[in-house]
């Protein structure tokens, strides 16, 4: 060739390649390109679920006539009030801060009930503020001038302070969830996050450090007295570290107090305790994970939930009760057959707990003094409350009123409030939607020694005297659970059922909801105790439904995604497989990921310890046996399982011969927060097992 058609030919390509030079040059990945063959079902069950009204949090008012609670609109979130005991939609008013195109959010009583706190952002450069909103005057007043993410608001007994969950000049949201930064420096080291605990006054505007710089904080309370905070924290990447963090008081002196005693740096922060490390115990928590902490009225008790979790935020496990100063937690729910995700004291002898019991949740009255329960509440299957998780919490009054989000499978989530026995709806913002995937039923099974719990969603268009494909969907964790509650447009089972499949959603040994003994089934052992108790519970189903052998799939995502991967490598019993978020190799992804401190209480040992207990679960040592056509989906910033797991179990399949696609989303972490990556990932996972499987 000659250098005149040489020159023309690199200029040809040169042009070819510059819209991708220059994305690459200024960082920003290339868009995905949207599918071509989305079944126009999908876009209507999208559209369908984008009408959701989804309340955000609910708070009744300490004397109980006032339910606030959040909703989103075009701008964000705005604050309704409710007056009860009618709940009548002419009594209601919303909260705003005077200014326009505020989100507003996550309202909060003060202890005498005459101010609403609340979260605002009015513009993307100031980031959310706190304001409060006073009820004798009917306006709002802002409290704080920050710049980073604050979250986790909670007034002072006193009414003085409200502290908060503060990370300064935040680039990123708190947690592993969210889209990790690019790699970039000296990692680890350059431009790591802390969140503490920060108060600021509610008469002066005045703000303080609660806790020092050295520490990232998870959770927190106020004791009564307002003088003390306990918390949950461990030594900075946060993100890491949860699975490794103690329970710490500290008496707090905010300095706009004369006797304030400020938290600026390490060494000042005085009187800061650690009064229990799980990895120095020698009982049944040695090792295991801590969350809310709550103080007992009379401030001598510290009560909190300890297991085996596998996401901060993601509670289950066992209450445990300590002394507040320092001692050995005692389990006050020993061999409970469920498992507690949040409580609250009552009194100095009573908890309120709400629990994943069997396939849904209770809530029920924990009696400290003879160890017995009496439920107040009993969610009647399938019912879930809120999302499950620390952010749906119940709040109460001073006579025992309670507000709530509750949905399920079949009605879209509303604010449920009253006392317990005459609970009633008081919002009404999804009249309208109806499911348009089939109907829901518990399914039951033992297998090896454990009772198990799962739930079939049938095909929307179900004619009992036809076939059905069915697809298997796997949850995420493995320490969480499938509970009944309105999908949301995102990566999951529910829809399936709305193309005319069968949802088999199971809870195998690992999940919430039967005990800690059964949460803690599958250590050293995932993929296998785990993957039985799903087919077992697929041979029940398909003795009793007229499922087709023939079609059936299997996904899942993040634990889903790894026993996705893992299961076709066992079995060839499925037809086609998504993989959402997976893990591949576990003894490559011990030094990929941003979370290895999660692993050691799952396998007992570093990889660098016994690297065996980590190749006995690693779907790549199995990669010869798959037949199944899988794709392969992930985001390119996944701290949690990271992209490179995906694209591994992906080129070993290529490489076997095996049917599959790969498709990493740009910008995007174990949660997908774009909603284009998260309706395209569901068509994508729609229309692979339409493909490979469809409903007739």
């Amino acid at each position: 060739m000659n250098s005149a058609r040489k020159a023309a030919l690199l200029l040809a390509c040169a042009a070819l390649l510059l819209p991708a030079a220059l994305q690459a040059q200024s960082g920003i990945p290339a868009p995905i390109i949207p599918i071509k063959s989305a079944d126009p079902r999908i876009a209507a069950m999208f559209e369908m679920l984008g009408r959701t009204h989804t309340p955000s949090q609910a708070a009744i008012s300490p004397d109980g006539a006032t339910v606030a609670w959040s909703v989103g609109n075009r701008a964000g979130e705005e604050i309704h009030l409710t007056n009860m005991p009618d709940a009548d939609p002419v009594t209601e008013q919303i909260v705003t801060t005077g200014a326009t195109n505020c989100s507003n959010s996550a309202p909060l009583w003060s202890p005498d009930g005459e101010s609403l706190a609340f979260e605002s952002s009015c513009t993307r450069q100031e980031g959310a503020q706190i304001y409060i909103w006073s009820k004798k005057l009917g306006t709002s007043k802002q409290l704080t001038h920050l710049t980073g993410a604050i979250n986790d608001l909670a007034w002072s007994p006193d009414g003085q302070s409200i502290a908060f969950l503060f990370v300064d000049h935040a680039t990123r949201t708190a947690g592993a969830l969210a889209p990790m930064k690019p790699w970039s420096g000296i990692v680890g080291e350059d431009g790591v996050e802390v969140q503490r605990v920060a108060a600021v006054s509610t008469t002066l505007g005045a703000f303080d450090y609660l806790t020092p710089p050295n520490l990232h904080v998870y959770e927190f309370s106020w004791s009564s007295d307002s003088g003390h905070i306990a918390f949950v924290a461990a030594d900075p990447p946060g993100e890491n570290n949860w699975w490794v963090a103690q329970l710490y008081t500290r008496e707090v002196y905010p300095s706009w107090l004369p006797t304030g005693r400020p938290c600026p740096t390490d060494r000042d922060c005085l009187n800061l305790k650690s009064i229990f490390d799980p990895a120095k115990t020698s009982g049944p928590l040695h090792g295991l994970q801590i969350a809310v902490p709550r103080w007992s009225p009379d401030g001598k008790q510290i009560a909190f939930i300890g297991g085996l979790m596998s996401d901060q935020g993601i509670t289950g496990g066992d209450i445990y009760l300590m002394p507040s100063t320092v001692g050995q937690p005692k389990d006050i729910t020993p061999n409970r057959t469920a498992s507690p995700v949040w409580f609250a004291w009552i009194d100095n002898r009573t908890l309120k707990i709400s629990e994943h019991a069997g396939g849904g949740m209770h809530l029920v009255d924990y009696n400290l003094a003879t160890a017995s329960d009496a439920a107040t509440l009993n969610m009647t299957l399938p019912e879930s409350i809120g999302s499950g998780a620390l952010s749906s919490s119940v709040s109460f009054s001073r006579s025992g009123d309670m507000a709530f989000i509750r949905s399920s499978f079949d009605r879209a989530p509303e604010v449920w409030a009253g006392p317990p026995q005459n609970l009633r709806q008081i919002t009404h913002l999804n009249t309208d939607l109806k499911p348009v995937w089939g109907k829901t039923e518990n399914v039951e099974w033992t297998n090896e020694g454990f009772h198990i719990q799962g739930w079939l969603l049938y095909p929307g268009n179900y004619d009992p005297s036809q076939k059905y494909p069915l697809i298997v969907f796997i949850h995420g964790g493995p320490s969480n659970k499938t509970t009944p509650r309105w999908p949301t447009v995102a990566f999951g089972g529910i829809p399936f059922s709305g193309l005319g499949y069968f949802v088999f959603m199971p809870n195998p040994r690992g999940s919430y909801g039967q005990g800690e003994k059964f949460t803690q089934a599958n250590i050293k052992d995932f993929g296998y105790g785990d993957l039985r108790d799903v087919l077992t519970g697929l041979d029940v189903i398909e003795k009793r439904f007229p499922i087709d052998k023939a079609r059936e799939g299997l996904t899942g995502w993040s634990y889903g995604g790894f026993l996705t991967m893992f299961g076709v490598t066992q079995t060839n019993r499925f037809r086609a497989a998504v993989a959402g978020a997976g893990i591949s190799n576990y003894q490559s992804y011990y030094g990929e990921n941003s979370i290895d401190q999660w692993l050691v209480p799952f396998f007992d040992a570093t990889v660098y310890d016994d690297p065996a207990v980590y190749a006995k679960s690693s779907p790549i040592n199995f990669i010869k046996n798959v037949k199944t056509a899988t794709l392969v989906v992930v985001g390119d910033r996944d701290g949690e399982c990271p992209a490179p797991q995906s694209f591994e179990f992906w080129h070993a399949l290529r490489a076997q011969g095996v049917k599959t696609q790969l498709v990493v989303y740009p910008n995007e972490g174990q949660s997908f927060q774009n909603p284009v990556h998260r309706q395209d990932v569901l068509e994508r996972a729609l229309d692979w097992f339409q493909t490979q499987m469809p409903a007739k």
